[in-house]
Parts: C-alpha cells; sequence; structure tokens
C-alpha cells in the first residue's frame, strides 16, 4: 500500500491562505471607512468648537472697544464744560502755576510738586505760541485727566489730550517723565492716532482705532483709540486711551484653544498680533499684504520667508470672507475660524492644524486596523487547528468499529498501538466507548436512588422548616425559612432536568446509519481506493465517520456535564440545608463574634432563588473590618428581610436595570452601618414615618410584621434601622446602625 500524504496538507494551507487574504480585505475596507466616518465627525465637531470659541472670544476683546467709547464721551463732556468755566476766568496765573517755559522753547509741567504717578503732564513742542485760548483748553485737560484718568488706567495704558500745534497733556502712571523726555521738536500731530481723527479722515466725528504705533519717547509700541473733540464747529482736541502692543499680543496669543494659534490683523493688511511676532527693537510694523518681501520683518524667526509665505496665504484667502466663518487654508493644511472687532475694523483669527483634526480618527482607525489583525490571526489559528483535526488518513480501519457501534455494543476492537492520527482517533473512540457505558450504568443508578435522595432531603428540609418556625423569636425568620425553600426548590428542579435531559441524551445516540456506511464499504472492499475518491457515495462516507466521531464525543461530553451537574446541584441541595440548620440551632449565647461580611453573603444566599428568579443584579461595597460582637441571628434576619424587601421593589422596573447596593462600613463614632440600597420603586415622603409600624404593608400578599420587627431586633441590640428615599421611582437605602462594644464580649441576656 502507496504511503498517505501527512496531515498538514497543501489543502489545509490553501483554505487558510485564502480565507485570510478575504479577511484582510475586509478588515482594511472596515479600517479605511471607519477613519473617514471618524474623521468628519471629528472634523464637525471641531470646527464647530473652533467657531463658537472665536465668536465667544470676539464678544469679550469687542468690550474694550466699547468701553473706550463710552470713556471718551464721557470725557468729551466733561472737557467741554471744564472749557466754558475757564472762558470766564483769566487762565494765565493758573497756567504759569503748573507749567513753565523751558530754554529749548519747549513749555513743560513744573518740577517743583510734580508726580507723574498722581497727575498729567504737559508738554508743548518749540516754537508754539500760547495763546489764552490754547491755555484755557490745556487747564480744562489738566483738571479733566486728574480727576478720571486715574480710573481708566485700570484697562488702559494711558489717556492722554493732543490739541493742534502738539501741544500733549498726558497721563501715563508707568511713564511718569514722559512729558520732560520728549524732545523738542516731537510733534504728536504726525502721528496716524491724530490724523485719523481729523475732520478729513474721520468726517463722522466717531471713534476711530490706529494700527500699531511707535512711541519714539517711551521706546515701546501701542495701539491707541481716538476720539476727536469739536466745539463751535472747530476741532479742539483728540481723546485717546493707548495699549501696550505687547499686553494685546500676549492677551490675543496666550488664551487660546488646545493645539491651536491666534493672530490679529487690520483691514488694510497690517499685523497687530501673531506668535511669532516681535515689536521689541523693531523699526516698522508688518504689513500682510505688502511684507512679502521685507527681509527685515519683525519677527522672532531670522529666516522668516516661509512664515511671510505662510501668512500671505492666510491674508489672501480671508481678507475676502465674511466674518464670523471658518474655512480651511489649503496651503498651509489648516482651518481657520474669523470674527470681526467692529470698532478698529481688525479680524481676530483662530488657526487650527488639520493634523490635530485628523489625530483622533487615525487613533481610531489604527486601533480598529490592530484589533482586526489580531482577530484575523486568532481565526487563522482557530481555523487551522480545526483544518488539522478534519483532514486525516483514509479510515478504513474503523469499519470494524462502525459495526460494532451500529449494533449498540460499546466493546469495540481498535489498533491503538499506532502513534498518528487514526491511533489517536481509536483511543478516543475506545476511551469515548467506555465512558458512555460507564455513564449509562451511572445514570441508571442516578436514577433509581434520585427519588430516594430527593425525598430524604426534603424530609430533612421539612425538619429544618419547622425548628425555625418553632424557635424563631421574631416574623422575620419565616422570611429566612421561605427563601431556603424557593433555593431548593429551584435546585431540585434542576436536578429533574438534568437527569432527564441526561437520560434523552443517551436514547438519542441513533447508529442507524453507520452500519449502512459500512456495508457499503464491504460491498466495495476490492476497489475501496477507487470508491472513496471517485464515487459520489464513498466521498461523502469518509466525512459522514468523521461527522459521527465528533457527534459522539459531543455528546459524551454533555451527558458528563449533565451528570456532573447532577452531583453539583445535590452538594448544593446539602449546603442549603447546613446553611439553615446553622442558623436554626438555638444558640447557647446570643451575643457572640460575627463576621459581618460572611454573614451578608449568607443572607445573600439564603435570597438566591429569588434574586436569581427576578434577575436582580447585587453589587457589593463592604470595608474589611474585625468580627462585630453582636446577635449573628438577629442581625441575619434583618438583612434578609431588608434583600427580600430590596427584590420586590424592583419587580416594576426592567429586568437589566434592577440592581441591589450591600454596603458596609464602619463611622468614625465606633458604629457599623449595614447598608441595603436598590433603585426600585423608591418610598414616598409620606410613608417614611410609618413603614416600619406594627402592620403596615404596600404589597397585597404582605403581613406587616418584617420591617417592624427588624427595628425592635435592631434596637433590642442597641442600634437602629432607618429608612430614606428620594421620592417614588428613586429607589430606597435601608441603614441598619450597629454599636461597636468596648467590651470584649458582653454577657449572655436571660433567656
Amino acid at each position: 500500500m502507496a504511503q498517505q500524504p501527512p496531515a498538514s496538507s497543501s489543502l489545509a494551507r490553501s483554505t487558510l491562505i485564502h480565507m485570510g487574504v478575504r479577511i484582510a480585505c475586509i478588515i482594511a475596507l472596515t479600517t479605511f471607512f471607519s477613519y473617514l466616518q471618524i474623521f468628519n465627525s471629528a472634523r464637525d465637531t471641531a470646527l464647530a468648537q473652533l467657531q463658537r470659541s472665536v465668536s465667544e472670544r470676539a464678544q469679550r476683546e469687542q468690550a474694550i472697544f466699547v468701553l473706550a467709547k463710552d470713556n471718551h464721551a464721557f470725557l468729551q463732556e466733561r472737557l467741554k464744560e471744564r472749557v466754558r468755566l475757564w472762558r470766564q476766568q483769566d487762565p494765565r496765573a493758573a497756567f504759569e502755576r503748573l507749567f513753565a517755559s523751558l530754554p529749548d522753547g519747549t513749555v513743560r509741567s513744573r518740577l517743583e510738586g510734580f508726580d507723574g504717578t498722581r497727575m498729567p503732564c504737559l508738554f508743548i513742542p518749540a516754537g508754539r505760541t500760547l495763546a489764552p485760548e490754547l491755555q484755557r483748553w490745556l487747564l480744562a485737560s489738566y483738571e479733566v485727566l486728574t480727576q478720571y484718568a486715574p480710573a481708566f488706567h485700570v484697562r488702559f495704558t494711558d489717556t492722554y489730550i493732543s490739541l493742534p500745534g502738539g501741544a500733549v497733556m498726558l497721563y501715563w502712571p508707568d511713564r511718569p517723565n514722559w512729558c520732560h523726555e520728549a524732545t523738542p521738536d516731537f510733534d504728536v500731530t504726525q502721528f496716524e492716532f491724530y490724523t485719523l481723527s481729523t475732520p478729513e479722515q474721520d468726517p463722522e466725528r466717531q471713534t476711530v482705532w490706529s494700527g500699531i504705533i511707535a512711541d519714539t519717547v517711551a521706546k515701546t509700541w501701542t495701539v491707541s483709540a481716538s476720539t476727536p473733540v469739536d466745539m463751535d464747529g472747530r476741532h479742539f482736541a483728540t481723546l485717546t486711551h493707548d495699549i501696550l502692543i505687547q499686553e494685546l499680543m500676549a492677551r490675543t496669543i496666550n488664551d487660546h484653544l488646545p493645539d491651536a494659534y491666534n493672530m490679529l490683523f487690520r483691514d488694510d493688511g497690517q499685523l497687530i498680533a501673531h506668535p511669532e511676532l516681535n515689536m521689541e527693537g523693531a523699526e516698522t510694523s508688518y504689513n500682510l499684504r505688502s511684507g512679502l518681501h521685507q527681509t527685515a520683518a519683525p519677527f522672532r524667526t531670522a529666516n522668516s520667508s516661509a512664515l511671510r509665505q505662510h501668512l500671505f496665504a492666510i491674508f489672501q484667502q480671508l481678507r475676502n470672507t465674511p466674518a464670523p466663518h471658518t474655512t480651511r487654508i489649503p496651503a498651509s493644511g489648516e482651518y481657520a475660524a474669523t470674527a470681526r472687532f467692529n470698532g478698529p475694523g481688525w479680524t481676530f483669527v483662530t488657526l487650527l492644524p488639520e493634523s490635530v483634526v485628523s489625530r483622533t480618527a487615525l487613533g481610531s482607525a489604527q486601533y480598529v486596523l490592530v484589533f482586526g489583525v489580531a482577530s484575523l490571526l486568532l481565526e487563522l489559528g482557530i481555523m487551522s487547528w480545526v483544518l488539522r483535526q478534519k483532514i486525516s488518513q483514509p479510515l478504513l480501519s474503523f469499519s470494524s468499529a462502525a459495526d460494532s457501534l451500529a449494533a449498540g455494543d460499546f466493546n469495540v476492537g481498535l489498533d491503538l498501538t499506532r502513534r498518528d492520527e487514526l491511533g489517536r482517533l481509536a483511543q478516543a473512540f475506545q476511551r469515548m466507548a467506555i465512558e458512555l457505558q460507564r455513564r449509562e450504568d451511572a445514570l441508571r443508578q442516578a436514577n433509581e436512588g434520585l427519588e430516594q435522595r430527593v425525598e430524604h432531603r426534603t424530609r430533612e428540609l421539612q425538619d429544618v422548616h419547622r425548628q425555625l418556625i418553632e424557635t424563631a423569636r421574631q416574623v422575620g425568620r419565616a422570611e429566612v425559612a421561605t427563601n431556603v425553600l424557593h433555593n431548593v426548590g429551584n435546585v431540585l428542579n434542576s436536578v429533574h432536568t438534568s437527569a432527564l435531559i441526561a437520560r434523552e441524551r443517551l436514547s438519542g445516540l441513533k447508529l442507524e446509519s453507520v452500519e449502512k456506511v459500512v456495508v457499503l464499504l464491504q460491498e466495495h472492499q476490492t476497489h475501496l481506493a477507487s470508491f472513496l475518491t471517485e464515487d459520489e457515495r464513498g466521498r461523502n462516507a469518509l466525512p459522514f465517520l468523521s461527522r459521527l466521531g465528533r457527534h459522539m464525543q459531543e455528546e459524551r461530553e454533555e451527558i458528563n456535564a449533565l451528570l456532573h451537574d447532577v452531583s453539583r446541584y445535590t452538594e448544593h441541595i446539602g449546603a442549603i440545608v447546613k446553611l439553615q440548620q446553622r442558623y436554626a440551632r438555638a444558640p447557647q449565647h446570643l451575643f457572640e463574634p460575627v463576621n459581618l461580611a460572611e454573614l451578608v453573603e449568607d443572607a445573600l444566599r439564603i435570597n438566591q432563588a429569588a434574586l436569581g428568579r427576578h434577575s436582580v443584579r447585587v453589587r457589593r461595597d463592604l470595608e474589611a473590618l474585625p468580627p462585630l460582637v453582636t446577635e449573628k441571628h438577629k442581625v441575619l434576619m434583618i438583612l434578609v428581610n431588608l434583600i427580600s424587601n430590596a427584590k420586590y421593589a424592583l419587580e416594576s422596573i426592567p429586568e437589566e436595570q434592577r440592581l441591589i447596593i450591600i454596603g458596609l462600613r464602619r463611622t468614625p463614632e465606633a458604629r457599623v452601618l449595614l447598608t441595603v440600597r436598590d433603585n426600585g420603586i423608591g418610598i414616598a415622603p409620606e410613608m417614611l414615618t410609618r413603614i416600619f409600624q406594627h402592620g403596615f404593608t404596600t404589597r397585597e400578599e404582605g403581613h406587616g410584621f418584617g420591617l417592624h420587627s427588624s427595628a425592635l431586633a435592631a434596637q433590642e441590640m442597641g442600634g437602629s434601622l432607618t429608612a430614606s428615599s428620594e421620592g417614588p421611582g428613586q429607589g430606597a437605602t435601608f441603614t441598619l446602625d450597629l454599636p461597636v462594644p468596648s467590651d470584649p464580649l458582653p454577657p449572655p441576656s436571660p433567656e
């Protein structure tokens, strides 16, 4: 006879490869579509959050522009009032007392008694004529700033009033010597904040905001809010607030969303704030529109060519985009959310890299991919094991064994000396036949003695129940006995069911078809090889025998499991009986050391049948405590009663939501608290004071003794039983409060 190929043939490998490729394609497609779905969801969420954040930020920042406008309106009225008063007086004496003409031709505040941290200062460039009208305006400006400017310093760097001709009345506590440090030819009328307020530039005479302005005296950069003051049809003065560009940039740049950054630019392209913008030591500001080729740009990066290109692309795309709006910047791979400051005509922009949005989706997709690959490897491993079990040598040596099994004879004779797959299968057949015969005998004996054992156990349970009724001091003992009977009844049903199923399994082993296969093989024994490979009936013979072996092995395992269940259920009945006997036995001493955690488990076991029947989940929150000296049987009775009541309170809610939480902890006041909490129907407030009354119950089948007797038992032990609930439908919590005795063991109570 020619040697057969090994069990692990090319057919198994080919099947694994084809299945692996198909599953891998499915995993790849699932990963791709998962990534797209998660990315779109994450992008929509991120963009909505981005636009919402920018809009809220714009509303907050808009307040300073409104505040500046309100401040200027107030100062304008006060200034005009002061001017009208001074027009009725000679200003020269007051003017000479506060200000002095210096040799360089300028007019400045007198140094005698001058404190720039508390009062404004005056600077008039050289060569200006001091007409009485100008003096009146300067004295009025001095008085207004002295009275009101300190209050404005909380939000604004400085407050000053500029007059035609270059005169400046300034309150700047952080630069108290500004007026004395200004050069004689310093001309404030040449600055943008002043020119913007002239009638030619501001015909509507509204508050206007400048761009970034260099203060050559203080050597710093500011942005200014200016409001013209007209009187008698003429432009007499300009009110101005300054904000240091460092403060504006810090507020704009530092307060940003995670992984995002902010920038601020004016409509004409002037960059107001950006993380890379550095105005310290800069000579000019930077314009996004015209600064593309400005090599000396005021940026922190030495080579700012790429940054300038980046900013130009952002400005070009956003300049015509109405705000508020969120758009994508393709050139930089960013999302930009914009909001407009109506006062100064500035645009606030928050930019979020697209990679931040895709990071979450990519991470989820990687998880899907890794999980899919792991599942693929596991699936291929399982398939490989299954295929190795199915592909085997021809099963000619099993003909006689099949005949024996078809005749119902389990004493099959097989060649057990082989060490290949057929040898292992022969040993499995042999063990299966022996085990089936043994299980059949054992099952027959078990069935014969089952009724006697059940009757014996039932009598024991009746005796235990009768003893509990006779010795119970409170109605709660009846609750314990009832739960025990429920448990035993359920276990007996399980025993009976397992025995019936085992018998049906044994009688269902029909092997008539095996005999037909054996006859078919014997008819073609002379040309068996060609029959098994070419004839369709022969090709079906080997798979049938394989399925037969697998079926008989499964049946053996099922019968073995059923008999194991019978044994386990019988032991369970004994454990329940012993537990009930232990608590039903009258104790010699009422007080004894009690492990409360074990007592909780005993109470749950007594209620196990009812809890399982009603699909109630139990969660334990038990603190590890030393044994407590108390009356064990009273505590057990109370726990059984509370768990039973909690089970009934859960009947009206869906099964998947039913939950009881049992807690155990010790308080700093040397007390032990046992709590039973459910999420059931709850207790109305008016019922909390009545539920412990004798005979009170809300159940039709209830007797109203359980909680009353439990409360009395708690009082007898020196503790208390209380209930709490937030109302109907909110669940209820019952708390057993027990003292921790100072003596190791109190004396036994008198009978």
